[in-house]
């Protein structure tokens, strides 16, 4: 742990999912970004783990931290992913069987090759920063939190507040900023700049011993 906590916007999940070289990696990715996976469940979840439901598509974890079952969403890519397994190569077949430094140590080449040609705080994605992305994704779509915590398998609501969830997704933040138009809008203060060398336009325009308005 390198004491960030990362998390992604929409646009960078699918940069990600797009650079997989294999479908181990993006099967893995999947799990941790799009259902909020550990990389202790990720490596651990069975064909037949993944479940066709009349709420959706889940995947089960019947061995989560501290030892609870949960159901969480999935994508429909990741349940015709696991059915394809379960016909050819059975039921109990691992969909990425291999350990957790594994996935560590893919999730470190994609990033680490996005950090060389994008932005160096790739390097401090983790895979559990990939859990993080999911329940902030979830929470800026307005997904009731106790729901949320439900799938995580969060014993409560403030132990997901304060480890899990990014403070806010990227897409809220811009659409907040959007409200604020002197942030996005500097046409005054470009104005003023070109108006003169002292970032003021011209004298005439401030009567003498006038206050500046707040």
């Amino acid at each position: 742990d390198d004491g960030y906590r990362m998390w992604l916007d929409q646009s960078e999940v699918t940069t990600l999912l797009s650079r997989c070289q294999s479908q181990k990696e993006e099967i893995a990715f999947t799990l941790g970004v799009r259902s909020g996976l550990r990389a202790s469940e990720i490596v651990a979840v069975e064909a037949s783990d993944v479940v066709d439901t009349s709420a959706g598509p889940r995947v089960r974890i019947k061995n989560s931290k501290g030892k609870r079952y949960r159901e969480t969403p999935t994508t429909e890519q990741i349940r015709s992913t696991a059915q394809t397994y379960a016909e050819l190569q059975g039921p109990d077949s691992r969909l990425v069987p291999h350990t957790k430094r594994w996935v560590q140590r893919h999730l470190d080449r994609v990033t680490g090759d996005l950090a060389a040609e994008d932005d160096e705080m790739w390097t401090h994605v983790t895979p559990h920063d990939l859990r993080r992305t999911w329940a902030t994704s979830l929470a800026a779509s307005d997904v009731d939190p106790l729901l949320v915590c439900d799938w995580g398998g969060w014993a409560d609501l403030e132990t997901f507040l304060e480890h899990y969830r990014g403070t806010y997704s990227p897409e809220v933040q811009r659409r907040e900023l959007e409200k604020v138009g002197w942030l996005s809008d500097g046409g005054a203060m470009r104005d003023a700049a070109d108006a003169g060398p002292d970032g003021w336009g011209p004298e005439t325009e401030r009567s003498e011993g006038a206050a500046p308005r707040g």
